[in-house]
């Protein structure tokens, strides 16, 4: 499979792809736990389709340590029982968050105080900005069909 476009090439858009890059990786030295922001990014990913991001954040976060486990049961979050409350909370905001054409109100009062109760006013702001950041890139890579398999750990990180 080959992509549609390739980013990089194109001077305009390698510019402003280097910036929102640059931006995520602000957000990864923000009090938001790192396995939090892994287990997000990858919720978000599965969410949208986008198999270069599901590759990249599962290798990411099994380099980081990750148990195998916890990487298979993020689709699964409700179900299992492998997570914080904590990370339940940020997983939730994440589903709201990228689905937000699917729910008349956007993201509920009850969700975002569960949210809350875990995270602080700058991990909440980080957290919200990565649900954000995330699907931006899905959009990105879902549309220009970019390919999977290849991602090193810290290749773009």
């Amino acid at each position: 499979m080959d992509a549609r476009l390739n980013y990089m090439a194109q001077p305009d858009a390698a510019k402003a792809v280097k910036h929102f890059i640059s931006g995520a990786r602000t957000l990864r030295d923000s009090t938001l736990p790192s396995v939090t922001q892994e287990l997000v990014a990858l919720r978000v990913s599965q969410i949208n389709g986008c198999s270069g991001c599901i590759d990249m954040h599962t290798k990411e976060a099994a380099h980081a340590g990750e148990t195998p486990l916890r990487l298979h049961l993020v689709a699964a979050w409700r179900e299992a029982t492998v997570f914080t409350e904590a990370e339940r909370a940020a997983l939730e905001l994440a589903e709201a968050g990228t689905r937000v054409a699917d729910a008349a109100g956007g993201v509920d009062d009850a969700v975002w105080e569960r949210a809350a109760k875990h995270y602080d006013e700058e991990q909440l702001t980080a957290l919200v900005v990565h649900i954000a950041f995330m699907n931006m890139v899905n959009r990105l890579n879902v549309i220009t069909r970019q390919p999977a398999g290849d991602y090193e750990p810290g290749q773009i990180h």
